[in-house]
């Protein structure tokens, strides 16, 4: 365009389109490597994102407006995908391109023909040998793995995107164990750019909340991109300075995250995660279980003697009480008889002493007949006290042994706090071994009776 005066003047188009062609004839497939941010994918498959460098104290010095076309998105998207990439928020590529003018737009941008793999890859590689270097180093390796598990485990922080598959997986396992475990839930995005600070302040936050057997900190796998995030220093360290032990489940098969090597127990899946804490309880409860029956079985048999003891100290005490009862009887039946021959001949010496006296009374006079008149009578009271003594020291004799026997009865023993338990057809119950499982006994106490089955002997 010319203009009055001979002055030569640009359009806005002719100069964007010269512009173009000298930024496409100076900078023509050159390669760029930057750090990838807001990415965003259009309807018809092209893929925007901006490439970033950044100076000290992260900020920006650098920023490039970054296109790939659908024509060649699908291709490096199948590249990077063999090596388990994808183009990612935060992830530092390589990539070859043009520098393109886009004059309607009025915005220069690099076009991406093809991404290295290999640079990607050598980035995550040294970062990894670093950080896990300074971990080492700094003895962190192995901190969380030594701190202890409870044996019931039911108390479990949760680290994970809330309504992820991860979330619903491990949260489903637990419930379906039907044991009582207690879930603390923290969310944190587990990829992109904010997910490191946010999975250490999830760390953070159940750790002031204190009172837990363990924290899980789970994803449902993905691309090593997308696992990047569980290589960074800072959630490695956040794990492995936590106040419980940390259980990951990644979701991936083959590498190993940092965040794997210095938590205290790494396992594949959050499933896997869920199933280690369920076996951990069911354990716990076998050996419960176990000792249960250990703490029976020794409560048993120390009943089972004594019951035995008590079974033979009564059918001592019948014997003697008995024995005793029988030899008290017959001594007061045989005093009795002593008594009556005693008493018979007493009377009889004093019958012929009366007829003897009765004659001389006959013959003699009238003042002896009444002197010697009231001797019988005499007599007879002496008898009849010396036989009543006697008879009363019988009757106290006895009194005494049945005292003896009432103490030494059943009932009595039963009133010290001793049992009698009789089998279905009324035997008494001497061994345990004699029992049957579920068979019915009758156990006889001083206030009554009541009924049992045999569970175990």
């Amino acid at each position: 365009m010319t203009l009055p005066f001979g002055t030569p003047t640009y359009s806005v188009s002719e100069l964007c389109g010269e512009i173009r062609e000298f930024l496409s004839e100076a900078f023509s497939s050159l390669w760029v490597a930057g750090e990838v941010q807001r990415v965003r994918r259009s309807q018809r498959g092209h893929l925007y994102f901006e490439l970033i460098e950044k100076g000290p104290g992260d900020g920006v010095i650098g920023k490039l407006d970054t296109v790939l076309w659908s024509r060649d998105h699908g291709r490096v998207r199948k590249l990077l995908a063999a090596s388990g990439q994808e183009i990612a928020e935060g992830q530092q590529i390589r990539c070859r391109g043009d520098i393109d003018f886009y004059p309607a737009g009025g915005r220069l941008q690099f076009v991406v023909r093809e991404v290295d793999p290999i640079f990607t890859l050598g980035l995550l590689e040294q970062r990894r040998r670093e950080t896990l270097s300074a971990l080492t180093a700094a003895g962190l390796v192995e901190r969380n793995g030594r701190l202890p598990v409870p044996a019931l485990p039911l108390r479990i922080g949760l680290v994970t995107s809330q309504e992820s598959a991860a979330y619903h997986d491990f949260l489903s396992s637990l419930r379906h164990s039907g044991y009582g475990f207690q879930v603390l839930f923290s969310h944190a995005s587990v990829q992109g750019a904010s997910a490191a600070e946010e999975i250490v302040s999830a760390l953070a936050g159940l750790a002031s909340a204190g009172n837990l057997d363990g924290v899980a900190l789970i994803r449902g796998g993905g691309s090593r991109t997308d696992l990047a995030v569980f290589d960074s220093r800072e959630v490695a360290e956040a794990v492995a300075t936590a106040p419980f032990p940390v259980w990951t489940g990644l979701g991936h098969q083959i590498d190993r995250s940092i965040t794997d090597m210095v938590a205290h127990t790494e396992l594949t899946t959050p499933t896997k995660v869920a199933e280690h804490l369920i076996e951990r309880v069911a354990g716990a409860e076998g050996r419960l279980v176990s000792l249960s029956a250990a703490l029976r079985a020794g409560a048993v048999a120390p009943l089972a003697s004594w019951r035995g003891r008590i079974q033979a100290l009564e059918a001592t005490v019948r014997r003697v009480g008995q024995g005793r009862l029988n030899a008290g009887r017959d001594a007061l039946e045989g005093q009795a008889r002593a008594l009556a021959r005693v008493g018979h001949g007493r009377l009889r010496v004093a019958a012929a002493g009366c007829d003897s006296l009765a004659e001389r009374l006959v013959e003699g006079p009238g003042r002896s007949l009444r002197r010697q008149a009231g001797e019988p009578q005499a007599l007879l009271r002496r008898l009849l006290a010396h036989v009543g003594g006697q008879v009363r020291e019988a009757e106290a004799s006895l009194d005494g042994l049945e005292r003896l026997c009432r103490e030494l009865s059943p009932q009595r023993i039963l009133e010290r706090g001793f049992t009698l338990t009789r089998d279905g057809v009324g035997d008494l119950v001497r061994r345990a071994a004699d029992l049957a499982i579920g068979e019915t006994l009758t156990t006889q106490t001083a206030a009554g009776t009541f009924t049992s089955r045999v569970e175990t002997r």
